[in-house]
């Protein structure tokens, strides 16, 4: 009994070691996750993907999300299934729970700073008539992303080079901002933002002209 309680207690001292721990588990689980966040954009050499961030490419094709060198992400970019471009430069960085969604074309430039919680979106998200807006949630529901975009209304939205959009902001679809331009904290962006400008408000308006070293 002695010899088999020994062999017993090897055993079992073996099979507890090869347990990883419920920390151990769950990085595992995301660094697999973020893996395959990865396979659905393409990805330059020196940038990451954090813990936090989520990639929805709902067209399936890399090449519509890209994402140039020395680039950290923390925040989401989708493209949805009717259409959609997502194109960030170098060395830029998305924040921690800010979203980049697109159903047209959002292309940012190099040496961009985008904050956390900031919402990006070249869309208006839903139908403007309410019978065609129910029908399209329940679609939505039912069916998942719409592959035709029907009457949602989509337009370009372009961020140039050195531009800092802070914390809270929103970059609604058809906006500019000109090379060096700054959003500042919680405004809602709907106009062009000059270059070298500051914009603050709800409409945003340009409340500094910066001058160009």
């Amino acid at each position: 009994m002695g010899l088999l309680k020994k062999i017993n207690n090897r055993i079992r001292k073996y099979l507890l070691s090869q347990v990883i721990t419920p920390e151990e588990f769950v990085q595992l689980a995301r660094e697999k996750e973020i893996e395959q966040y990865r396979m659905r954009m393409v990805l330059g050499d020196g940038s990451k993907l954090y813990d936090n961030a989520r990639v929805f490419n709902l067209q399936g094709q890399r090449e519509q999300i890209v994402a140039g060198q020395n680039t950290h992400i923390r925040g989401d970019l989708l493209v949805f299934a009717y259409g959609g471009r997502i194109q960030i430069g170098d060395n830029c960085y998305v924040g921690d729970g800010s979203r980049i969604w697109s159903g047209e074309d959002v292309r940012i430039g190099n040496n961009v700073l985008i904050a956390h919680n900031v919402n990006i979106i070249d869309s208006n998200s839903h139908e403007m008539n309410y019978l065609e807006r129910a029908e399209g949630f329940l679609g939505l529901m039912r069916d998942g992303y719409p592959k035709e975009k029907g009457s949602i209304l989509t337009a370009p939205v372009v961020i140039g080079d050195y531009a800092w959009i802070s914390f809270g902001s929103i970059i609604l679809r058809g906006v500019t901002i000109g090379k060096g331009g700054v959003v500042a904290a919680g405004s809602v962006v709907t106009k062009d933002v000059p270059p070298f400008a500051v914009v603050a408000g709800n409409p945003a308006v340009v409340v500094k002209q910066m001058e160009i070293q």
